[in-house]
């Protein structure tokens, strides 16, 4: 009975195996600029860690094993730090040997309706350069104020102090500290009678801001209100001080105006 028991553990235990990549292959992970389709992307990948190694806030990480047929696959967690271009040149598209991270991808490659870039993106910190654009014709992903109810500016509310609080640990560029070099964002506090810390620190001109919306029931409330430019980087799912993100980047996700 015991030699039967053990051997049937054995038979669903190797059956599983087989199961779990397909169940865990259905997450959707944020993957770095310039990725083809998922199905492409991971196709094309040979889990070579290049991009992780040059990513200058370390917001690459490799997939574990609950990715199943991802495993080993870059993606980016925003919520614990999100890609701020501060590279500015996305380091990760040239570092990647296979070209699952492109500026452009081949022709036979189609790109999918509302994931094209109207316009190659501005960066904020390089407006003023002669080239200030990102070299990225299709998006990470959109974000979307997902938690509507628990944004402080649709609350009519401030933010003072710590964005995430004093241990986190995130990255990000400040052109008031230093151009080139991010700077932990636990040591950069808000004192702002309207909360727009997702405004103030996306990275991409024009790609969000806070406006006056008018609700069903006629009150007005200001929001943050997604644009086209959006290319899904996360920095405003990162920033945004309240738990869990008001704002968060749907992976893969296409423009709807």
């Amino acid at each position: 009975m015991l030699h039967t028991v053990l051997l049937s553990g054995g038979v669903l235990g190797a059956a599983l195996s087989g199961w779990l990549p397909l169940a865990y292959a259905q997450r959707e992970r944020l993957r770095p600029p310039g990725a083809l389709d998922e199905k492409d992307f991971l196709a094309s990948c040979i889990k070579c860690g290049q991009c992780v190694q040059v990513c200058p806030v370390e917001a690459i990480r490799l997939a574990d094993l609950v990715d199943g047929f991802g495993v080993g696959a870059p993606y980016i967690a925003a919520r614990e730090q999100a890609c701020d271009f501060s590279c500015d040149a996305v380091q990760c598209i040239l570092a990647c040997p296979t070209g699952a991270l492109t500026y452009h991808k081949p022709a036979f490659l189609k790109t999918r309706p509302g994931a094209a870039l109207a316009a190659r993106p501005v960066l904020e910190a390089k407006q003023n350069d002669p080239e200030p654009t990102l070299n990225l014709t299709e998006r990470m992903g959109v974000a979307r104020l997902t938690r509507p109810e628990s944004c402080l500016a649709m609350q009519g509310k401030g933010f003072k102090g710590v964005a995430r609080g004093a241990a986190f640990e995130g990255q990000l560029r400040d052109m008031a500290v230093d151009r080139w070099k991010p700077v932990p964002v636990a040591g950069r506090p808000y004192d702002v009678p309207e909360c727009d810390l997702c405004v103030r620190e996306c990275p991409v001109l024009q790609a969000i801001s806070i406006e006056t919306v008018t609700l069903a029931d006629g009150r007005q409330r200001r929001q943050p209100v997604v644009h086209e430019p959006c290319v899904g980087c996360g920095v405003c799912e990162m920033i945004c001080p309240v738990e869990q993100a008001a704002i968060e980047v749907v992976p893969r996700e296409v423009w709807r105006a």
